[in-house]
C-alpha cells in the first residue's frame, strides 16, 4: 500500500489555506425553527433492509455510490498521528455516509461500491445490513484491501487525513459490477468526485450515472473535494467539472468554490452562479457551523445553522446531504417552494450540526428523532 499525503478536511473537503471557511469555528448561531415537512416516515411508500430489495421505480429510495472505507480516529484529541497512543476503528467513505444517514432518519437507502474481501469489508458490509441500508450492490475485491483512512483531531474538532489506498478495493469497481436493477428503481442517485480519479471506477461512475439519468432518476452530486487523493489540482478540477452539468442537485463548500473558480470569492452571490448551469434544479453551499445557502433558478436565500460544541467534524457534510435528500426523496416539490424547502434545510443544517458532537462519521449519524428534538429545544 503506498501512503498519500495528509490534509486538513472539513465536511469531508481538504483545506490547504487557513483563511478558508468560517467552519474553523466550533459554535453556530441558532435560527427560528418551523418543524419541516419531514413526513419521512409516515410517507414512505418503501422500507429498504439491507437484505430486502427495493420493490418499484415509485418509492422514495436513494442509491449511494462510491467508496466506503474505515476511519482510525484517534482516543484523544490534538495530538500527531505519531503522539496518538490509540485509534478508534469507525466506519465512512462520503457515499456511505450519506446512506446510513438516510435510512437513520427514517428514509429508503441502498449503497453501490467495494470493498476488499477482508475483515474490514465484512465489517463494512455488516454496518449497512444493521443500518437497513440495502446492500446487494456491494462487490467484495479478493486482490484488493479496503481503502484506511487515519485521522487527527485538532482541539477544535478539525482534522488531518492519512489515506491508505493505492490501490484500496473502492477504487477497481468495474461497470459489470454494476447493479443496473437498483440504480434505475432509484428515486435519487448520489455520488461524489473521488470515485472518478482511477479506472476502472471512472468508467463505472459514468456509466452507472448515465443509466440513471436515462431511467428518469434525479442526480445528486458532492464533489467532496481531496486534494491529495488526485494527480493534480488541475486534474482535480477537470475530474470534478466533466460531470457538472448532469447533475440536477450538486452541494459544494466554501473551499470548494474558490477552488473550481480559482480563487474567486465564495461568499459573492455572482461568483456562485457561475456554477449553476442550465438544467441544475438546487445548488447548496454549506459553510460549516454558519450553516448553507441555497440557490434555485427562482429564489436563493441562506439557513442558519445549529448550536453546537464540536468534537470530530467527520461526515458532517454528509449528514447535512443525507438530510435534504431524505426529504426531496419523499416530495421533490421542495425544490419549488422556498418556505418549505427552507424548512427542509434547517433540518438538514442540524443533522450536520449533531454529527460533530461524536467522533466517527457512520456512528455519529443522528436518527430523525433525535434532530427534531435537538431543534425544538434551540427554540425553546
Amino acid at each position: 500500500m503506498a501512503l498519500h499525503s495528509s490534509a486538513v478536511c472539513f465536511n469531508g473537503v481538504a483545506i490547504s489555506r487557513r483563511n478558508f471557511m468560517s467552519c474553523r469555528r466550533q459554535t453556530v448561531k441558532v435560527s427560528t425553527f418551523t418543524c419541516p415537512p419531514l413526513s419521512s416516515v409516515a410517507r414512505l411508500n418503501v422500507k429498504v433492509s439491507g437484505n430486502d430489495a427495493p420493490e418499484t421505480k415509485d418509492n422514495s429510495l436513494v442509491v449511494c455510490f462510491g467508496e466506503m472505507l474505515i476511519d482510525f480516529v484517534p482516543t484523544i484529541s490534538g495530538l500527531s498521528l505519531a503522539e496518538s497512543p490509540a485509534f478508534k476503528k469507525a466506519p465512512g467513505g462520503a457515499p456511505a455516509n450519506v446512506a446510513v444517514g438516510i435510512s437513520r432518519l427514517g428514509g429508503s437507502s441502498a449503497f453501490i461500491g467495494k470493498v476488499g474481501e477482508d475483515e474490514f469489508g465484512y465489517m463494512l458490509a455488516d454496518i449497512l445490513k444493521e443500518n437497513n441500508v440495502y446492500s446487494k450492490g456491494m462487490r467484495f475485491d479478493p486482490g484488493a484491501r479496503t481503502a484506511l483512512a487515519f485521522v487527527t483531531l485538532r482541539n477544535d474538532g478539525e482534522r488531518e487525513f492519512m489515506f491508505y489506498r493505492n490501490p484500496s478495493a473502492d477504487m477497481l469497481l468495474e461497470e459489470s459490477e454494476l447493479d443496473y436493477d437498483l440504480i434505475r428503481k432509484a428515486k435519487i442517485f448520489h455520488y461524489g468526485s473521488i470515485s472518478l480519479i482511477t479506472e476502472p471506477c471512472k468508467s463505472a461512475h459514468i456509466a452507472a450515472a448515465k443509466a440513471a439519468k436515462d431511467a428518469g432518476v434525479v442526480l445528486s452530486y458532492d464533489p467532496n473535494l481531496r486534494l491529495p487523493l488526485w494527480p493534480s489540482a488541475d486534474s482535480a478540477r477537470e475530474g470534478i467539472m466533466s460531470i457538472w452539468e448532469i447533475a440536477d442537485i450538486i452541494k459544494i463548500s466554501e473551499e470548494e468554490i474558490s477552488f473550481l473558480t480559482k480563487g474567486e470569492d465564495p461568499y459573492d452571490d455572482a461568483v456562485v452562479r457561475k456554477l449553476y448551469h442550465p438544467n441544475l434544479k438546487l445548488l447548496l453551499v454549506t459553510e460549516g457551523p454558519d450553516g448553507c445557502r441555497y440557490y434555485t433558478k427562482d429564489f436563493s436565500g441562506r439557513v442558519k445553522g445549529l448550536k453546537v460544541d464540536a468534537v470530530d467534524t467527520t461526515g458532517a457534510g454528509d449528514a447535512f446531504v443525507a438530510g435534504i435528500l431524505s426529504q426531496l426523496a419523499v416530495d421533490l416539490s421542495l425544490l419549488r417552494e422556498e418556505d418549505r424547502l427552507r424548512d427542509a434545510l434547517k433540518f438538514a443544517n442540524a443533522c450536520g450540526a449533531l454529527t460533530v458532537m461524536e467522533r466517527g462519521a457512520i456512528p455519529a449519524l443522528p436518527t430523525r428523532e433525535v434532530v427534531l428534538d435537538a431543534l425544538l429545544k434551540s427554540v425553546a
